[in-house]
């Protein structure tokens, strides 16, 4: 398989034998998994892996994306059905619990199902309540909306500005599925009701289909806070379902699996079922036990393919020595995963940042081969068969002082929400030299002054660090001791990446280095950089 590299800042292209040494890439935009062409496919099951990337051409700046490294970590999750589990759950299933049921109505289009829970915990509204084919539900009281979509549009058309299309043939996305992704509303379409349909239509082994993802990594969990992200989905019910594998799954920046990857629905073979994975460390094998990833595995789901049932995420960093990620349908948990069982860095790399939202629709490929024990789809398959999503949303609590996973308040300072200087040893400040917002302008530190150059936003969500309206940024993505820091346009990659610690440290985990005033320097105008992660005065930072 041959993947691209994304190109959006200044490394110089990499020869193939430095592509095929650096291993897989992932376009955090695109998600296209790019894999060394001398390794042969990992067997098994091949799950949601990023390889199913976009293969478009397209123009392309004159330079290269650094290719993420970074540790990752994962998660197990899966979706189930509102009943208790019938089937065995893998190590962190815990029992079907609901929560309250404030509103449990799920309109459907062609049935209407009611659901009524006890109060277990708290979950947004959302996560269990359909107010109509058009609304995203509201954010309850505590909670924001970071991104919602409810496909409202003319019966036909595409997929807004929110999203992009992913492309090409099914050989490039690393899983073995046979489609073709498109971009023709025969294949992803808005129905005029308040529903994006993604319809695979095909015989044999000649299929398209259709996959959507967000333009950015656009939705996480502030440190301190939760983010929950759900959908109203209808699964495809075709006559024959053999190969259909449809899916709703959020993947990180940068390197698959290190960077994360969480599967909150997948179906296969339209057996009205549903599992949820989560991916990450490294592939074969680690601690996600890849290319399997960690999972509910499929769990009957009654109805799945009738109508219309929420399948909802909820990753919860209000206690920072043990983050947490819950799994729900219909507002009934189902399946958590911990940080105290995955592990601090691995967690952080994985999960401690923002996320894509992907909704796409499958056919054939690893997952549902292993399932039926056979290559589908069949001759026998029915064409037609579609996934309709009525809304989507991401929602968000405030974040806290208390800092990210396996965090804590930062020596000699906090780690918070707002804006404002960020002062480094020696009582020096984080500042842009000369206040100049061009990319590639050096990130220094200077004697504190209050000025603009100096003012930089938290934003915990991607644990990014913003100035000038740019984010703090590793030169060229390097990851060796003594890497320089500058300022460079936002573009959601790994090495924009600054996860505080509870040591007041700024960890960046694709290099796995920490920010640092060279030499211990107190003389301003001395240029940042990234180095092995010591704990010293000169790695500790007071944020706004």
């Amino acid at each position: 398989m041959i993947g691209w590299l994304r190109q959006v800042r200044g490394d110089r292209p990499l020869p193939n034998h430095l592509i095929r040494a650096e291993r897989a890439g992932l376009d955090p935009q695109t998600s296209l998994f790019a894999a060394d062409p001398d390794e042969p496919a990992a067997p098994g099951r091949a799950t949601r892996r990023p390889g199913r990337g976009n293969t478009r051409t397209s123009t392309r700046t004159a330079r290269t994306i650094r290719i993420a490294r970074r540790t990752a970590i994962t998660l197990a999750a899966a979706a189930l059905p509102v009943f208790a589990l019938t089937a065995p759950a893998a190590s962190g299933a815990v029992a079907a619990t609901a929560h309250p049921a404030t509103a449990t109505t799920l309109t459907a289009k062609t049935t209407t199902s009611n659901k009524s829970a006890a109060s277990v915990g708290t979950i947004p509204a959302s996560a269990r309540t359909r107010a109509s084919a058009s609304d995203v539900p509201a954010p309850p009281s505590g909670w924001t909306t970071q991104f919602s979509d409810d496909f409202n549009g003319s019966s036909g058309s595409g997929a807004d500005s929110n999203w992009q299309y992913d492309t090409g043939p099914g050989s490039n996305f690393g899983t073995g599925e046979i489609e073709t992704m498109t971009n023709s509303t025969s294949n992803v379409h808005l129905d005029g009701n308040g529903d994006l349909d993604i319809t695979a239509l095909g015989s044999g082994s000649n299929w398209t289909s259709g996959r959507i993802q967000t333009t950015s990594a656009n939705v996480g969990a502030p440190a301190g806070g939760e983010l929950e992200v759900t959908a109203s989905i209808e699964q495809p019910n075709p006559g024959n379902g053999l190969g259909y594998w449809p899916a709703f799954w959020m993947l990180g920046p940068g390197q698959w699996p290190e960077n994360g990857e969480i599967d909150i629905m997948e179906d296969v073979n339209a057996l009205s079922e549903v599992s949820g994975t989560v991916h990450c460390g490294v592939d074969p094998g680690g601690p996600c036990n890849e290319t399997d990833g960690i999972g509910s595995g499929l769990q009957p789901c009654s109805g799945c393919q009738t109508g219309y049932h929420t399948y909802t995420m909820i990753e919860n960093r209000t206690n920072p020595s043990d983050e947490t990620i819950t799994f729900y349908l219909d507002g009934n948990q189902y399946f958590q995963t911990s940080e105290a069982q995955i592990g601090t860095s691995t967690w952080q790399a994985a999960f401690d940042h923002n996320m894509s939202i992907i909704f796409d629709l499958a056919m054939g490929g690893g997952y549902p081969n292993g399932v039926c024990n056979c290559t589908s789809p069949s001759s026998s398959t029915t064409s037609g068969g579609t996934m309709s999503v009525q809304y989507v949303a991401a929602y968000t609590t405030s974040g806290s002082s208390s800092g990210g996973g396996g965090g804590g308040t930062g020596g000699g300072g906090t780690t918070g929400n707002g804006t404002g200087p960020i002062v480094g040893y020696g009582g020096l400040c984080v500042d842009v030299r000369g206040a100049n917002s061009t990319n590639f302008t050096p990130v220094q530190v200077y004697t504190c002054n209050n000025t603009n150059a100096q003012q930089w936003t938290v934003v915990q969500a991607g644990s990014t660090l913003h100035a000038l309206g740019k984010c703090l940024d590793i030169n060229g993505g390097g990851t060796a001791d003594g890497t320089t820091v500058d300022l460079y346009d936002c573009n959601n990659t790994a090495a924009q990446v600054f996860i505080p610690q509870s040591n007041g440290s700024l960890y960046n985990p694709q290099s796995n280095k920490c920010l640092d005033d060279t030499g211990w320097s107190t003389t301003p105008g001395t240029q940042l950089e990234i180095w092995d992660c010591t704990g010293g005065a000169n790695q500790q930072w007071s944020l706004p």
